[in-house]
């Protein structure tokens, strides 16, 4: 964030850049039209992040609160990742733009809004074509300070400029910081408790869903379900874990940003990988494709979706054990998600179901209740994994919350959880008979708590063995 505290930063030059003499300066500033006078839109949903910063300005009334969105990301040398803004950043203002800052100021009655942001001189400065990393002939026309306060809705927008002075007096006030998105701000201003504290109640805010939060999940888990389609379509030509990745990430760009997280296309021995994402390996007949992938929506909302697919669209005797085991499993826990019931109850429920299964296939070396206990937990040999984490704007979203309010927390109408439950046998598990040797099964829906009990979000993605095998061959008949 060093940029953006200087009040003039030089354009961006490199050894391969050409020379910029002051003629073409002079040639390139002159004879462009003038820029539209009418302010942009505010973006649909700009009353709800409204709502947002309000709820957290009560939980710190008199106190400056600072949310940096972060920056661009260097892949190599020059070249940087496709920015993504900071999720509580995004949560409070519905901004894309990187390098942007919200500071929450205290006022009489609550707190003010002011986002600093990155100005747009337009063509009145020569840093629109000599400058490749912010240049607007290199990278697109920022948005601009008055352009933000009118799209956003905040109460104010300033430079981003002068944010280090505004920053500096705010020294001596109370005051809090996200930390970990502006390394600049982060030195400015020390580390605290306080600061820890704030992450916390940004994570913990965010573990109740409204309905934007409900409606833009599940779009994506609709745009996921579609792109799982493409990728069984796909199944029949293709060769390779990285072609499967490949066919899904072309779903995530065409409707929504991105992917939510690394695909997970893990063929055969892979899939007992739990996060196997190097996907270089090959797809064989007879083997299992696990497929763990989700779209990451316009908005940055993630579904987060594993299906376990026979690539010759029949599972076989010992692949449909395993797989019916796991989806026992799944409905156990699917059960046991209830407002009031523990976070931790739908993976009890599960493990239950598991450890019984191993059991009655011979593969525990013990009774299910010894390796239960709390003191032995045997069967995560394996199922290494619980059952569910909180899903949104991340995959694994609300990390900073407090375990008393997640893990060991109760479940409350507006959760949104991941129930996926899985059995990996890995190829040298001597424990194991060699049938089921290299079988990893997962089965991965997002699920909201209502309040009488859950719905599943993604209940249109084909999820029983005999399910997922019609749905294989509906696919393939429909796409000869």
């Amino acid at each position: 964030m060093t940029q953006l505290t200087e009040k003039k930063r030089p354009p961006a030059r490199s050894s391969y850049d050409p020379a910029t003499p002051s003629a073409l300066v002079s040639f390139m500033l002159r004879d462009w039209k003038e820029p539209p006078r009418a302010l942009p839109d505010a973006i649909a949903d700009a009353a709800v992040h409204a709502a947002r910063r309000r709820a957290l300005a009560a939980l710190f009334p008199g106190e400056v609160l600072i949310i940096p969105t972060g920056h661009e990301k260097p892949r190599s040398n020059d070249t940087i990742y496709r920015f993504r803004p900071s999720s509580d950043f995004f949560y409070l203002t519905g901004n894309l733009e990187p390098d942007c800052v919200l500071v929450m100021e205290p006022r009489r009655g609550g707190h003010r809004a002011v986002l600093y942001v990155e100005p747009n001189p337009g063509r009145s400065d020569a840093t629109f074509f000599t400058d490749r990393v912010k240049g607007e002939l290199w990278v697109g026309p920022r948005l601009g300070v008055k352009q933000s306060r009118a799209r956003f809705g905040v109460d104010e927008c300033r430079p981003l400029g002068e944010l280090h002075d505004a920053v500096d007096r705010r020294k001596g006030r109370a005051w809090r910081l996200l930390r970990g998105h502006a390394p600049a701000l982060d030195a400015l201003l020390p580390a605290r408790d306080e600061d820890r504290a704030f992450a916390t109640a940004l994570s913990e805010m965010r573990l109740i869903k409204d309905k934007l939060e409900l409606r833009e999940l599940q779009t994506a888990i609709d745009a996921t379900r579609r792109g799982f389609e493409d990728v069984i379509r796909a199944l029949r030509g293709a060769r390779s874990e990285r072609e499967v990745e490949g066919v899904f990430h072309l779903r995530a760009r065409t409707e929504g940003n991105d992917v939510g997280y690394g695909t997970i296309a893990a063929s055969g021995r892979h899939a007992c990988i739990l996060h196997w994402t190097r996907n270089d390996g090959r797809l064989l007949p007879g083997d299992l494709l696990l497929l763990d992938a989700g779209v990451e929506g316009c908005s940055l909302y993630t579904a987060d979706i594993t299906r376990t697919l026979p690539l010759t669209g029949k599972f076989t005797p010992a692949q449909r054990e395993i797989y019916e085991l796991v989806a026992a499993a799944q409905d156990a826990a699917f059960a046991r998600v209830r407002p009031g019931n523990d976070f931790l109850d739908p993976n009890r429920a599960a493990m239950r179901v598991l450890a019984k299964g191993l059991e009655r296939l011979k593969i525990l070396p013990m009774s299910a209740e010894e390796a239960l206990r709390e003191e032995n937990q045997f069967y995560r040999r394996y199922s290494l994994h619980n059952v569910s984490h909180m899903l949104g704007l991340d995959v694994h979203d609300c990390a900073q919350a407090r375990q008393q309010a997640y893990k060991l927390g109760k479940l409350k109408p507006g959760m949104v959880l991941t129930v996926e439950p899985g059995l990996y046998f890995q190829v040298d598990d001597l424990t194991v008979p060699a049938k089921y040797r290299g079988i990893g099964v997962r089965i991965e829906d997002d699920v909201t708590v209502t309040k009488t009990g859950m719905r599943n979000l993604s209940a249109k993605i084909p999820r029983t063995a005999a399910d997922v095998e019609a749905w294989i061959a509906r696919i393939w008949a429909a796409s000869r």
